[in-house]
């Protein structure tokens, strides 16, 4: 009996060697799913469901990150309704500071839109590590419609970013913090505890 277990090792691993070596020769390494699907003897191995995952994947149009891949990139939402900022929070910095008018540590430019609707916010603060910011990360700005616009950082410039970028009709927010400059769009939002 132990010679038909070793025979049969045997027969899978060639078996495995010799579908892995088809598929690599398919396509320069990357199989279409009818190459793929066929390739391997999938009921003999016990993987009837792969050729119907195969055609799942490819039909819904997802990908499966391999290494390297890139972050799915957030969406920008339809711009809210203006509202009175309230607070700046940006949990990567550990920043959670009071939104106060004119002359205050952290103020918002009323000349330009509320965060969250459509237009460029402009929020200065002084003080703030703004440079440790990188694209992806998000910045909160509860507000006082008991809402909280959720924004995700596109760029950062220690020198400031010019007006490109910008488009009409989105909601933006533009972080100032001595020369360094954050653009963000609105990714989100939710209802404030």
């Amino acid at each position: 009996m132990p010679r038909a277990k070793w025979v049969v090792g045997v027969l899978t691993v060639a078996l495995l060697g010799a579908g892995i070596g088809m598929l690599r020769s398919t396509e320069g390494g990357r199989p279409t799913a009818a190459t793929a699907a066929d390739a391997l003897p999938s009921r003999a191995l016990g993987l009837s469901g792969h050729r119907r995952l195969v055609e799942q994947l490819e039909h819904a149009g997802q990908h499966i990150p391999g290494r390297g891949a890139r972050p799915a990139r957030a969406t920008a939402l339809t711009p809210m309704r203006a509202a009175r900022p309230l607070r700046l929070h940006i949990a990567s910095l550990g920043v959670d500071l009071p939104l106060g008018g004119d002359g205050a540590e952290t103020s918002w430019d009323h000349d330009s839109p509320a965060p969250g609707s459509a237009g460029t916010a402009v929020v200065t603060t002084a003080d703030l590590r703004l440079a440790e910011l990188r694209r992806g990360l998000t910045i909160e700005i509860p507000r006082a419609d008991r809402r909280t616009a959720v924004f995700t950082v596109d760029r950062v410039s220690p020198t400031g970013v010019s007006g490109r970028g910008q488009r009409p009709g989105r909601a933006q927010l533009r972080l100032i913090s001595g020369e360094t400059t954050v653009l963000a769009r609105l990714t989100g939002q939710h209802r404030t505890g």
